[in-house]
């Protein structure tokens, strides 16, 4: 009883030290990858540091919104990278051998490996159905209301400004910085009918994400498409949005930040081809967090599987990578056919799932040998 007692300690001392280990290794490589994928993506955003006067709060606020969606992308393959690493490092060390030696299954060596990939799996979905499109949505928002807000500081005297593909602004000067005289403005926004607009003075206000120039005392003049004639309106107040779109409408949200209901269930306006292309990405946040299960799983039963080599096996890790790669790859094809074809969704799932199966029939299958071996009874030359 003392004798079971203790090995039951000794066992729960190694879950413990183990699931530590790749914890740690877990946060460390994940926020080393994080933080360097941010970097480079944050060099995108430094024009508007030097170009706009963006400060450097808003600077890093803008690009911490990334981290969410960054940190979902990288957790998968940290996770089986670090299970991978830090049980072949534990196998070269012969501490596996030791713990096998002593009575432990490969399925119980396998418990503190599942029980962190069951947490990066659960923080995966965290990540996806809630934490990752709320982030982007705020950060789409964010920055189309920067560049909107830029455009104040993009009129210079004396230059024909494109504030957007569709319009042209030309100041002749700068009262204060939201303050012009002399203004022209060449609007394109309607293809069929561009526009062009005089005024004496504009002021710039701000209006929600947008921004507004008001006008005073000026015309707009255009062609009339169907007679060809030159048509001119005097007015005294005009206001005209800079802005070409707005950031709350549907139709200009990208589907990343769209919620899962409305990926599933989009308004009767949005076009048919448009729709499968939104219920691909609905189940694809559903599968691909349970990727990180299933590649972590993949390197453990690489890991577990097979004796100790005394000058260190490569063959097994380079196996597992392989079985990631070849799964990242299926992924993105099955992704790409899905969204032609909506019958390929269900492929999605057996991508993800049919890996997990056969990895839990292989650790059961050498835990139930293992149980086997130590049930066998003893045979010896003074058996009685």
């Amino acid at each position: 009883m003392r004798a079971l007692r203790f090995f039951q300690s000794q066992q729960l001392l190694f879950e413990r030290y183990m699931l530590r280990q790749l914890i740690f290794a877990l946060i460390a490589l994940t926020g080393g990858a994080v933080a360097l994928i941010w970097l480079t993506q944050s060099l995108h955003f430094v024009s508007m540091v030097v170009q706009h006067g963006l400060s450097l709060g808003a600077f890093l606020h803008l690009t911490s919104l990334m981290l969410p969606t960054l940190v979902g992308v990288i957790l998968p393959i940290s996770t089986f990278l670090v299970i991978l690493f830090v049980y072949h490092k534990l196998s070269g060390d012969r501490e596996l051998t030791v713990m096998r030696a002593a009575g432990l299954s490969p399925l119980q060596l396998a418990r503190p490996g599942l029980l962190c990939a069951l947490m990066a799996t659960t923080l995966a979905y965290m990540l996806s159905l809630w934490l990752s499109p709320a982030s982007y949505h705020a950060f789409h928002r964010y920055e189309f209301q920067i560049r909107n807000r830029a455009a104040a500081f993009l009129l210079e005297e004396g230059v024909f400004t494109p504030v957007s593909s569709t319009m042209t602004i030309y100041v002749k000067s700068h009262e204060t910085d939201n303050f012009f005289k002399g203004v022209l403005i060449q609007d394109n926004r309607i293809p069929s009918k561009p526009t062009t607009i005089l005024a004496e003075e504009a002021f710039m206000i701000p209006h929600g994400d947008a921004l507004n120039l008001v006008l005073h005392n000026g015309s707009r003049q255009g062609i009339d498409p169907q007679t060809g004639q030159l048509g001119m309106l005097d007015f005294k107040h005009d206001t005209i949005e800079l802005s070409s779109s707005h950031p709350g409408a549907e139709g200009d949200q990208d589907a990343a930040e769209l919620s899962l209901h409305a990926l599933f269930f989009p308004p009767s306006y949005v076009p048919l081809r448009y729709r499968a292309k939104l219920a691909v990405e609905g189940w694809a946040r559903l599968t691909t967090p349970l990727s990180t299960l299933s590649y972590a799983i993949i390197g453990l039963v690489c890991a577990l599987r097979g004796g100790f080599s005394r000058y260190g096996s490569i063959i097994r890790p380079l196996m597992a990578i392989f079985c990631v790669v070849g799964l990242l790859l299926l992924s993105l094809m099955l992704k790409g056919m899905a969204s032609r074809q909506l019958t390929f969704v269900p492929l999605l799932w057996a991508e993800i799932i049919v890996p997990i199966l056969i990895c839990c029939a292989l650790l059961l299958h050498e835990h139930f040998k293992g149980l086997s071996f130590l049930k066998r009874p003893v045979k010896g030359k003074h058996s009685s």
